[in-house]
C-alpha cells in the first residue's frame, strides 16, 4: 500500500499506479481488496495517472474500493491550484448614541464599559485524536513540506503521534 489513511477510527487504504500507457487491471484492484480484508479497512482507493480496464471497474462495482483515474486526478490538482476565496469585508456603519450622565460611582462604570467592549468569540472546540481519542491543540510544523503551517496535534505527544489537519477534508465525489 502507498498510502493508510485513518479517519474517525476507520482505516482506508490508497494504492497508486503512474501507468499512462498501460491501463490498470483487475489484478491490481483485486490486490488492494484483498489488503483491505487482511488490514481491517472499510474502504480503499486505486488512483492512477491513466486509466483503467473494465473488467476493473466491473470488479470495483458494489465493492468499496473507489477508482480515481487521469482525468479525475488532474480535476483535483486544477482544483487545488485555485486560489481560495478572498476574505470578505463587511462595512457596518457605527451607531453613537450621545450619553448624558452624571458623575457615577466606579462600579457602575465598569458595567457601562463591560456593556460597551464586543464579545469575545470563542475559539473553535479541539478536535479528539484519530488514535487515543484525548484532545487535541495546535501546534506549528517546523520542518517538512508543511513548515510554518498549522496542524492539530494530541495532547500526550510524544505518547500518541496522532496529527488532524486544521483546514476542512476534501470530499471525494
Amino acid at each position: 500500500m502507498d498510502l493508510i489513511a485513518r479517519k474517525d477510527g476507520e482505516t482506508y487504504l490508497v494504492q497508486c499506479k503512474q501507468w499512462r500507457s498501460v491501463q490498470v487491471g483487475v489484478p491490481v484492484v483485486r490486490e488492494l481488496y484483498g489488503a483491505m480484508a487482511a488490514e481491517g479497512a472499510v474502504g480503499g482507493f486505486v488512483v492512477t495517472s491513466g486509466t483503467f480496464t473494465q473488467p476493473a471497474r466491473a470488479f470495483a462495482s458494489g465493492r468499496n474500493v473507489q477508482l480515481v483515474d487521469g482525468a479525475v486526478l488532474k480535476q483535483w490538482i486544477a482544483e487545488t491550484k485555485k486560489p481560495g476565496p478572498g476574505p470578505t469585508v463587511e462595512v457596518v456603519a457605527e451607531q453613537v448614541e450621545p450619553v448624558v450622565a452624571p458623575i457615577v460611582e466606579a462600579p457602575v462604570v465598569k458595567e457601562m464599559v463591560s456593556r460597551a467592549l464586543p464579545e469575545v468569540k470563542e475559539e473553535p472546540k479541539a478536535p479528539a485524536c484519530p488514535f487515543c481519542k484525548k484532545s487535541m491543540v495546535t501546534k506549528l510544523a517546523r520542518t517538512g513540506k508543511n513548515a510554518g503551517g498549522h496542524f492539530w496535534g494530541c495532547v500526550d505527544y510524544p505518547k500518541c503521534r496522532g496529527i488532524r489537519p486544521i483546514f476542512a477534508a476534501m470530499k471525494v465525489k
